[in-house]
């Protein structure tokens, strides 16, 4: 007997299905045109180092959401070998009724998904550390209705989530076997966009990602995704571990009357963030500058382009692809561009919340310079990223440029320091920051330090 089907069922089962597609793919797989058909791209003046590891290619971006293989990842411990037929995860602490599951259990329960950008917090460290960061639809289990059938006690207040991967670490100078880990706060490991995750992007979560379960904390650096997750414990006190307390520690500063106060805090929800990818010449003349910009959950209200020393122009954000903890592509045409070169500067800027309007610069200042300078490391400073727009034909030569050589050829630029890290205790700050930059709550990074 032939199966029939319904209108209803073949609607729903081609929504899901393009769901999915659209999911792995960007929209010019699908016969949409790309936005910048026919147009020349220009390099930017200091060039993204090739990197042998998986890591994103800015003049690449194109697809709001990253392919598996472009995603960068990081460990410290390596990757852990171990039998993922055996794996189990084991919630145990300060908890009523702990439990031991398997990955088939876990697949069984509520599942979800979120598109969330993860992003190392060292992104832009170095030249040569630029693209770490991607945008991927995670999918898994909500771990707030799995702590709650486990009966958090009254005094637990703290949730450490440990991974497979282990070393040797010398603490007061003995040495203890340690398992990477990162915690949350009770508060935190509630949210209900919280995931322990196993695929992405629609498909099992590749072993270089954390397979079989990596924790998802949509809006949070990446250090806080815990892979190879083996083990939640329950505490009543905080975990200091070496990547809590040690490392991925963060300096903030606010000025008081003068005198410029630090604090050290674990390195936790996003910055504000923007960057421009690419530079398009159209067959107009007109150059279009395109790029992405990111927050920790906050909605953005806008990304502003200043060119030279011009005034602060508004970006066109792109609204047919958005997702709270995703982040949203901008563009600007730039029409009939002197012949030159250009510096481009960036900032992104949030609605209003707890009645403070957060704004920050682009991550491209951190990432591309316009003046060669002597090499150092890349914290505490704003930098500036260029590029030369090519004189027209029938105009002659842009100038220091010999006949026949291509538009946007240009050689690597150094890295420029413009404030050393870190700063002299009582130092003021930096001429021309901003003293205090405030995002959800809390203080922004205004001297990074990663160990």
């Amino acid at each position: 007997m032939k199966s029939r089907i319904s209108r209803r069922n073949m609607i729903k089962g081609s929504v899901a299905l393009a769901a999915t597609a659209l999911a792995r793919y960007p929209l010019s797989s699908f016969g949409f045109p790309e936005p910048e058909a026919g147009a020349t791209l220009i390099p930017f003046l200091d060039q993204q180092p090739v990197s042998k590891d998986p890591m994103l290619r800015w003049e690449q971006l194109k697809s709001w959401i990253t392919p598996n293989d472009q995603c960068f990842h990081v460990q410290h411990y390596g990757v852990p070998d171990f039998d993922v037929v055996q794996w189990r995860l084991e919630i145990s602490g300060l908890v009523r009724s702990p439990k031991t599951l398997t990955l088939a259990e876990l697949k069984l329960r509520r599942r979800k998904s979120v598109i969330a950008t993860l992003e190392c917090s060292g992104n832009s460290s170095s030249s040569g550390f630029a693209g770490a960061i991607g945008n991927v639809q995670w999918t898994g289990t909500p771990l707030a209705p799995l702590l709650r059938e486990c009966g958090l006690l009254d005094r637990g207040t703290e949730v450490v989530f440990f991974g497979n991967d282990e070393k040797i670490e010398k603490i007061r100078d003995k040495d203890y076997l340690q398992n990477f880990a990162r915690s949350l706060s009770r508060d935190d490991a509630f949210r209900d966009d919280v995931l322990l995750a196993y695929e992405m992007n629609g498909l099992p979560l590749p072993k270089s990602h954390g397979a079989p379960l990596r924790l998802v904390v949509p809006g949070w650096f990446g250090i806080t995704w815990v892979k190879w997750l083996s083990r939640i414990e329950v505490l009543d006190r905080r975990y200091m571990s070496k990547y809590m307390a040690r490392e991925y520690v963060t300096i903030r500063g606010e000025e008081k009357d003068g005198r410029a106060t630090w604090r050290e805090t674990s390195v936790g929800p996003i910055d504000v963030k923007s960057i421009t990818a690419r530079a398009a010449r159209l067959s107009s003349g007109t150059v279009r500058l395109t790029g992405a910009a990111w927050t920790d959950g906050t909605p953005l209200r806008a990304v502003e382009l200043k060119i030279d020393d011009g005034p602060w122009r508004a970006t066109q954000l792109d609204t047919r692809q958005r997702a709270k903890f995703a982040w949203t592509f901008w563009s600007y045409d730039w029409k009939s561009p002197e012949p030159g070169e250009h510096t481009l500067v960036l900032t992104a800027c949030c609605k209003i919340v707890g009645g403070r309007r957060v704004r920050a610069r682009g991550l491209r200042e951190m990432a591309r310079v316009l003046k060669p300078c002597r090499p150092g490391p890349l914290t505490g400073r704003f930098l500036r990223h260029a590029l030369r727009i090519a004189t027209p034909i029938g105009r002659g030569p842009a100038r220091g440029r010999g006949p026949g050589r291509v538009a946007g050829d240009f050689p690597r630029r150094p890295v420029s320091v413009e404030t050393p890290f870190p700063p002299a205790p009582g130092a003021p700050f930096p001429p021309g920051r901003e003293r205090t930059r405030r995002h959800s709550g809390q203080c922004a990074p205004v001297f990074a330090r990663r160990s």
